[in-house]
């Protein structure tokens, strides 16, 4: 008895090993994910706008990727009443734009459209059809650039501190001010009557207790960068208001004017996307942060000098990351080791630096 006992006991673990392992063997089948439907999240100019530049470029932002082969003329058209405006429509990221072949009439009604026949690229289409209308003015160009006075004489330009992590290789000019020299770190720098020079600049370095007429040029660069900065963030009717509630990674951004109420984060790669004369201005409420080893590529001859980022907050720009722009930071400008910029990095308080290549656009 006391044998048989044995041999069920035996049986009945052997069977339970058994189960178990098949349970831990079996993987469900993972539940296949619906495609969503896609949506337009942003429109340039906005529904309703007024004022439009007669060179404006049309454009239109998508909640995803797109299949690039349904966004054609067909698909995404415009109309001054029933006239259709002939025109190059193309697409990059998820953004897709409108270039008319000529001038807008001033002082006329527009209206674009999406239609239906564009898709996701897993071949979902939109909801609906979509249209806006946007009135033209008589300027006919877009956005002015941000003037910058004499703050354009200088790649850099702080109030309180420039702080540099050997060894960095910068092209152009650095002011100082109201700060003086000695708030100048980790360029080994050489003094000279009025300026300075180091070995890691293409370019001289001014700071505020140097010989005349550098306090006062400095002073009056510091005053235009102030002004500067108000002039960016005084611009009205924005074209894009809270792009990708401030997370505007993957994206191409069009030519205009983009305000966020909040931080702004690029965790990858951006196309910026116009011509050499377009205009971009982004005002940003909180801080601007660029991950790491982040490209800003330019494209269709679009220049760094051209791109205003205010921001009011603080500016931190990744390891190895590739930035372009000018940037006028009410804050301060942090670029980590290995960080390329290209534009003017223009701060009411400190830049700090480590290692970087700098270089005036």
């Amino acid at each position: 008895m006391i044998q048989l006992k044995k041999i069920v006991t035996a049986v009945a673990l052997a069977a339970i090993a058994l189960v178990a392992g098949c349970k831990k063997e079996y993987s469900p089948e993972p539940t296949p994910t619906t495609p969503t439907t896609p949506t337009i999240t942003a429109k340039s100019p906005n529904s309703g706008a007024a004022n439009v530049a007669l060179n404006k470029v049309i454009s239109v932002t998508f909640s995803e990727a797109m299949d690039p082969s349904t966004i054609t003329s067909s698909t995404f058209s415009l109309k001054q009443g029933t006239t259709v405006v002939t025109g190059t429509v193309s697409y990059s990221g998820t953004t897709a734009t409108y270039t008319p072949s000529t001038a807008l009439t001033p002082g006329a009604v527009y209206s674009a459209t999406i239609t239906t026949g564009a898709k996701s690229a897993a071949g979902i289409s939109l909801a609906a059809n979509t249209t806006w209308n946007f009135t033209t003015g008589s300027n006919p160009t877009g956005l002015a650039v941000v003037g910058l006075g004499a703050a354009a004489n200088y790649v850099i330009l702080a109030k309180t501190a420039i702080n540099n992590n050997p060894t960095s290789a910068i092209t152009g000019d650095l002011g100082l001010s109201p700060a003086a020299t000695s708030y100048i770190t980790g360029l080994s720098i050489t003094n000279a009557t009025g300026y300075a020079t180091s070995a890691q600049v293409t370019g001289n370095i001014y700071a505020a207790d140097m010989a005349s007429p550098t306090p006062i040029n400095l002073t009056t660069a510091v005053n235009d960068m102030t002004t500067a900065y108000n002039d960016a963030a005084g611009r009205t009717s924005p074209d894009f208001s809270e792009l990708g509630t401030g997370n505007i990674g993957g994206k191409t951004l069009t030519e205009g004017l983009y305000k966020w109420s909040n931080t702004v984060t690029v965790p990858t790669n951006i196309i910026i996307s116009g011509s050499s004369t377009d205009v971009w201005i982004f005002q940003i409420a909180g801080n601007l942060t660029v991950s790491s080893g982040v490209k800003i590529t330019l494209s269709g001859g679009a220049q760094a000098k051209n791109i205003f980022w205010q921001v009011a907050g603080t500016v931190s720009v990744g390891t190895t990351a590739q930035f372009k722009g000018v940037v006028l930071s009410m804050t301060g400008i942090s670029l980590a080791s290995g960080a390329k910029f290209t534009g003017r990095a223009l701060a009411q308080t400190a830049v700090i630096l480590d290692g970087n290549i700098v270089t005036m656009p």
